[in-house]
């Protein structure tokens, strides 16, 4: 959830006049039609695999029975993957939590320069795949890596690479998810009133009292939510896990659920079922402990929002910029670096020079691989057609939940944020349970094909979509569409020549986070992938994991290439945007 989405929740003007119009909202068949559209389409994306999901889990065969649960709860590898999944979770989470949150402060709270680039530097590593930065971080420790033989610092052949542990998988993904924290915490900031602060002032406190007393206990629902986004994300995270801990043996619930679907049986799915199920329940676990926690106070506040605080670092600022951009170096163009030394030397392991020196490995993932170019082919088609049709869809799904408050509509609402709140290997399994057999009616079934992770990723991504365009609608007023529906404009022609134009720029927005977010995908495609039916992530991994590294560098590479210069369009339009819908705005 963008920031701006988040802060706008809690920005509702003019109920009288919203409630007076849901009380209209039958009157026009055309609303009616698209309304049940929209909630068909809702149940059947995000409702209907999940409850496939624990059926199968329940009553495998369609028979209520407890015995594949009680045989896969009773294996030691589902404990042993679940400890795991526990222990990098929480280990990375920490992580998080101390680096987004220093950010955050830093950026928020500090006369700090360049505070643009230094946010999208750190936002960075979260819109890059996981994969690719596994694959990055291998690159740079391991004693094969170009970057470090270059600079004559490599370890020995031979070396146990430091990364293929539980604590590499640690590390990476306190990384990966530290932008999580940083904008739950980031948004909160912005969102407190600035009566408090200047109470404390006058009353002669410094500020590191305003900042101990206020900011810090009235920012505790902030750092909950992000640490419980960063816990979750990290749960359900399988380019990491699988890059580092597969050639170490060390199982996680991800990647046991994608060995489990390898092997072959009857029972395979069931069983794959009841693991996703577990996923889901520690997933709900670490929501249901930030609600438990935010329940324990009251954390309202009034007030206008403003910046709380502006500390002036003085001599020290020069300091504090240095170790911010020391951590940047260390944590993004140290291991991007790597990556393109990788992908440059003509084999593996050598150091980057003048003889090594080649560009065949982009030349051959680009015209001779077939793999590679079906799957950049693939994952642009996806992600394409993911972005036009849930921003076609959120438009008007948006202008329900806003401008047409109901109950039905709110548990709408929260019902198309389930499937991303969920790991990804969760969807993956439900969407297996749902269109394994042939579609009712159609006779066909689009398992191992590209349209069953078309399908996934319109649930998963439907929340990404909708968000900012939410934010959108809270921000415009309403005044222009009720005079076109008083001069007699049916809801159709108001939607496309009035609505539309005036939410274009947040919905181009919600279509790039989409774009961006289902192009870089793994978690999903891992599980649904096919041959002739791979994703660009899913290329990567397989690269790497049949030794062709150097191919996969090459191919990482031009993955982030595409995704900065994404990030950088985006940030070329954000002065049409309400502020807060690009996360790596500053």
């Amino acid at each position: 959830m963008t920031e701006s989405a988040a802060g706008a929740l809690t920005d509702r003007k003019g109920p009288d006049r919203n409630e007076a119009a849901s009380s209209q909202f039958w009157r026009g068949t055309g609303e009616q039609a698209l309304f049940a559209f929209l909630v068909l389409f809702v149940a059947l994306v995000a409702v209907l695999p999940l409850a496939r999901l624990l059926w199968e889990a329940l009553a495998p065969g369609g028979q209520p029975s407890l015995a594949t649960a009680e045989e896969v709860l009773t294996r030691r590898s589902t404990w042993r993957a679940t400890l795991h999944s526990l222990e990098v979770s929480l280990g990375g989470t920490v992580i998080s939590l101390l680096l987004g949150s220093f950010f955050a402060f830093i950026v928020a709270l500090t006369d700090i320069r360049a505070k643009a680039a230094l946010v999208f530097c750190f936002m960075l590593p979260m819109m890059i795949p996981p994969q690719v930065t596994a694959l990055s971080w291998i690159q740079v420790f391991g004693p094969s890596g170009s970057l470090l033989n270059l600079l004559g610092l490599a370890p020995p052949l031979g070396t146990p690479h430091p990364l293929y542990s539980r604590e590499g998988i640690i590390l990476l993904l306190g990384i990966q998810h530290a932008p999580l924290v940083f904008l739950a915490l980031r948004a909160g900031l912005r969102a407190l009133p600035k009566e408090m602060v200047e109470a404390a002032r006058a009353s002669g406190a410094s500020g590191v009292q305003v900042f101990q007393t206020i900011l810090l206990p009235l920012m505790v629902p902030s750092l909950v939510a992000g640490t419980a986004l960063a816990f979750v994300s990290a749960i359900g995270n399988f380019g990491i896990p699988a890059m580092l801990g597969i050639p170490a043996r060390y199982t996680v619930l991800p990647t046991l659920i994608y060995q489990r679907l390898s092997d072959f049986g009857p029972d395979i799915i069931s069983q794959v079922a009841v693991l996703s199920v577990l996923v889901s329940v520690i997933a709900a676990g670490g929501f249901a402990l930030q609600a438990w926690l935010l329940k324990r106070r009251d954390y309202r506040t009034i007030g206008a929002p403003s910046q709380a605080l502006s500390y002036h670092l003085g001599k020290r600022r020069g300091w504090v910029e240095a170790f911010c951009w020391l951590v940047i170096l260390f944590i993004l163009v140290l291991p991007l670096a790597a990556l393109s030394a990788a992908s440059l030397v003509k084999a593996y392991g050598l150091s980057l020079s003048a003889e090594s020196f080649t560009l065949q490995h982009y030349t051959d993932a680009i015209f001779r691989h077939d793999a590679t170019a079906r799957g950049f082919f693939n994952s642009l088609a996806l992600a394409s057609g993911t972005a036009v049709l849930l921003i076609a869809l959120a438009v008007p799904l948006a202008y329900f939940v806003v401008w047409r408050r109901t109950a039905l509509l709110r548990v709408l609402n929260a019902l198309a944020e389930l499937p991303y709140a969920l790991p990804g290997a969760v969807l993956a399994i439900a969407a297996i349970l749902v269109f394994l057999k042939p579609l009712p009616l159609l006779g066909f079934s689009i398992y191992g094909t590209l349209w069953i992770i078309f399908a996934a990723y319109l649930a998963r991504f439907l929340t990404l979509g909708l968000r900012p365009v939410i934010s959108g609608f809270y921000q415009l007023d309403r005044s222009l569409e009720e005079a076109a529906q008083m001069a007699g404009a049916g809801f159709f022609r108001r939607l496309l020549t009035i609505i539309l134009p005036l939410t274009a720029p947040v919905a181009a927005a919600g279509g790039l986070l989409v774009f961006l977010t289902a192009f870089n995908e793994i978690q999903v495609s891992a599980l649904l992938t096919s041959s002739g039916a791979e994703t660009i992530g899913v290329i990567i991994f397989f690269l790497d994991e049949s030794g062709s590294s150097s191919m996969a560098s090459a191919v990482a590479v031009m993955v982030v290439a595409v995704v900065m210069a994404l990030m950088l369009l985006a940030s070329g339009l954000s002065k049409r945007l309400p502020r807060g819908v690009l996360p790596w705005e500053a």
